[in-house]
């Protein structure tokens, strides 16, 4: 068993999820649950039918809708027929919606002042480890 790797993980943990949770944040700042904030970021990426958000939410097709529901009640969403198949539903974000999820974003994407405060050095190394980590571009909890 490898004590560094779980020490290293509970750490990332406790800095992401405790010390400074940046999805509590902007849950507050938007006035909803994070699974709104969440859906209405996906669909703000681009319309998606009712199916692809559920699959992106990791959620099940009843919540999904609950979810969309409140979304289209706050105007930060509409829900038409599908251009092609009159069975499926297209969400797409409002204008207001839009607005939501870039301060969403913003607020998601802010990293915590002991982060900031690293040596330049530190910083690169890092970002070369988890580059390692997680492949690709980070969008925090943005587009799927």
């Amino acid at each position: 068993m490898n004590d560094e790797a779980f020490r290293v993980w509970a750490r990332l943990r406790a800095m992401v999820l405790e010390l400074h949770d940046r999805r509590s944040v902007a849950s507050a700042e938007l006035g909803m649950s994070f699974i709104k904030v969440k859906a209405l970021l996906k669909v703000a990426a681009g319309p998606l039918t009712m199916r692809e958000l559920t699959d992106r939410l990791s959620t099940d097709r009843p919540y999904t809708t609950l979810v969309v529901d409140e979304l289209v009640r706050r105007g930060l969403a509409v829900r038409e027929p599908h251009p092609e198949d009159r069975r499926s539903r297209v969400v797409t974000a409002t204008a207001a919606g839009a607005e939501a999820a870039a301060r969403a974003q913003e607020i998601l994407g802010e990293p915590p002042p002991q982060l900031r405060a690293l040596p330049v050095a530190d910083l690169a190394a890092l970002d070369r480890i988890t580059a390692l980590l997680v492949p690709g571009p980070s969008t925090a909890d943005g587009p799927h």
